[in-house]
């Protein structure tokens, strides 16, 4: 039911403030703001998921536990996708998950609601001796015709 009502109320938010900004700016400038942060919002995505996969990244290097940096990803992407949906209140929406802080309180919001049952790291155990890679030649071999070919 929540989310029947989330998928009715959103638009109906978003028509009305189409109206109302519309109303005071005029259409063409309307249009404009929402192109603008659609592409304001493509390049915002870029930048928040390149920083949130380097974070990532070295979390997983240092073995530390990665649920914040993938929800944050999970939030940059959604935030993505509100920005690139037509309409200012996805707009805000999308711009305000843009700001790392805001992903910080969502996340802390979010982390009180769910329980983890348990989180293991698993490691592949290296071997000890040193490989070295490399090409040889063995000169003592015998040059010429391998006897398996006839001349």
């Amino acid at each position: 039911m929540r989310l029947f009502l989330l998928f009715l109320t959103v638009p109906l938010i978003e028509i009305a403030l189409f109206i109302q900004v519309g109303g005071l700016i005029g259409l063409f400038p309307t249009l404009a703001i929402v192109i603008l942060t659609a592409i304001a919002g493509t390049f915002l995505i870029r930048s928040q998921g390149t920083a949130v996969m380097m974070q990532l990244r070295e979390t997983m290097e240092d073995l530390r536990d990665p649920t914040e940096p993938l929800a944050h990803g999970a939030m940059v992407l959604f935030a993505g996708a509100l920005l690139l949906t037509p309409g200012f209140f996805t707009d805000a929406l999308g711009l305000s998950l843009m700001v790392p802080g805001v992903r910080s309180r969502v996340f802390q919001f979010i982390r009180k609601r769910v329980v983890v049952q348990d989180l293991r790291y698993v490691t592949a155990e290296r071997p000890s001796e040193t490989v070295i890679d490399a090409e040889y030649e063995d000169l003592d071999a015998p040059k010429g015709p391998s006897g398996w070919t006839r001349h």
